[in-house]
């Protein structure tokens, strides 16, 4: 090797020490840490918000906050006019409620998933079943939050945030169809997906299946063989058969 040639392996690029390193920075991120931008936009949403917001968590970077049923609209405005927040990523909701098991195990049903059987909450908490939760963003400020709300399972409403984001429109029309939230203020609540005639909401826990009903949930004596063995058993076949 002459003094011009590049040392090849001093000079290579250690993938496999770059693979791991970047793992180790995601295993090092703090999911209940901020930077100093998101903890502004936290303060500042407290400010306006004040006893409004019944609990908050970092998560990954965001703020979540959960507030009262009467500012989630306002919570939406200050977020767009006040912190910049332009961007609605999406608006969805969540049923808390395990699902119901169904199938016997005792008797050696195993046809259906194994289910958790006590209520936990995700970030900032729930008081109830039924939450709706919306992702803002700035485009301009390279910073997020979500908000959430808790529903009232005996009148299962939210404001409408169509005035504030336009394109809430949509998210709030599915919303309403698979979980049975309406938007108080929303110009036109009807179905996305599902026929006119569809009764019932499809995400909620309690939502039966018709699929599950007329074939339950693969279990281990359903189980399809994989490919491998199935030629793997036709190999073996053809050997009986030649020997």
């Amino acid at each position: 090797m002459t003094g011009t040639e590049p040392e090849a392996e001093d000079d290579a690029p250690a993938v496999e020490d770059s693979a791991v390193e970047d793992s180790a920075v995601e295993d090092s991120v703090d999911p209940h840490a901020l930077d100093a931008g998101h903890a502004d936009l936290l303060a500042r949403l407290e400010a306006e918000l004040g006893d409004a917001i019944v609990e908050h968590e970092p998560r990954f970077g965001d703020p979540v906050v959960r507030v009262r049923r009467d500012a989630w609209r306002r919570a939406a405005e200050f977020a767009k006019t006040k912190l910049d927040c332009d961007y609605l990523s999406f608006i969805s909701a969540i049923d808390w409620n395990p699902a119901p098991r169904e199938g016997d195990e005792d008797s050696g049903d195993t046809s259906s998933p194994v289910q958790p059987q006590e209520v936990t909450y995700g970030a900032a908490g729930s008081e109830g079943r039924f939450q709706v939760f919306a992702h803002v963003q700035s485009t301009s400020r390279h910073w997020g939050l979500t908000l959430k709300v808790d529903i009232d399972e005996q009148g299962l409403l939210a404001e409408s945030w169509v005035p504030v984001y336009p394109g809430a429109d949509w998210h709030e029309r599915e919303c309403w169809e698979m979980f049975g939230i309406a938007f108080d203020g929303h110009p036109a609540l009807r179905h996305l997906y599902l026929p006119f005639e569809f009764e019932g909401h499809p995400l909620r826990k309690d939502f039966a299946l018709l699929a599950r009903v007329v074939k339950p949930w693969p279990g281990l004596v359903d189980v399809e063989p994989m490919p491998e063995e199935e030629t793997t058993d036709e190999g073996a076949e053809a050997g009986d058969e030649s020997e």
